[in-house]
């Protein structure tokens, strides 16, 4: 059994669809991110860096911390999702979301939405990063129909970020094989249901529409 320690981010998701996807028995327990959950020393035994999401699996006595480490993890206990012959091209596009989709958004969800004092040149730096990004996938998507031959850990770990661009308030006109291969997604396997873990799609609206809005200062500094 995996127990997955999670809150409803994209980084939660991508963990929570995987598992999904691939049906693997596991229990979720919520971290309150804003309670400061993260840092407690029970928490930090799986997580050094205080971040969500992490898993620790009974069976094999492991814990893991790091999103793309644990969609790693989960495909090859699995054997699906990071197939040998295509494994470095999927491990490019899981560093492609790692390191660029991710932080970038990110820090557009930061300056764009949770500061109580804009900062424009800020929110236009990261804007315009996102959108760039996305055309790097939009132009890839042209001649793929997932992001390396069959769907994998690659699409899942962007997808559970770019599908939230609404709230990052990145422009997503003009992008039409991206939004082709976002719209897809959302029919596989496991996505669905992942996304209602640990909220559902409608409890997790009215927590970013109440708690997250009023206290997006303190989430920050924290």
């Amino acid at each position: 059994m995996i127990v997955l320690y999670t809150s409803p981010t994209p980084n939660g998701h991508k963990i929570s669809c995987a598992l999904e996807h691939l049906d693997i028995p596991y229990r979720f327990e919520i971290i309150n991110l804003r309670e400061g959950e993260q840092f407690s020393d029970e928490f930090s035994k799986i997580s050094p860096n205080h971040k969500i999401p992490a898993i620790y699996d009974e069976d094999n006595d492991i814990g893991l911390s790091e999103s793309g480490a644990i969609l790693i993890y989960l495909a090859e206990l699995k054997g699906q999702l990071l197939p040998k012959e295509d494994k470095y091209l999927i491990l490019q596009w899981l560093m492609f979301q790692m390191a660029h989709i991710g932080p970038m958004m990110g820090q557009a969800n930061v300056f764009y939405r949770y500061l109580d004092d804009q900062i424009d040149v800020a929110i236009n730096r990261y804007h315009k990063e996102c959108r760039r990004l996305f055309e790097v996938l939009d132009n890839h998507l042209k001649n793929n129909q997932f992001l390396v031959n069959d769907f994998s850990i690659a699409d899942i770990a962007n997808w559970c970020w770019i599908r939230t661009y609404k709230w990052s308030g990145i422009n997503f006109e003009n992008l039409p094989h991206l939004e082709r291969w976002m719209k897809e997604i959302y029919s596989i396997k496991g996505m669905s249901e992942g996304l209602d873990v640990p909220l559902s799609q409608e409890e997790l609206k009215k927590y970013y529409q109440s708690k997250i809005a009023q206290s997006g200062n303190n989430i920050v500094i924290k």
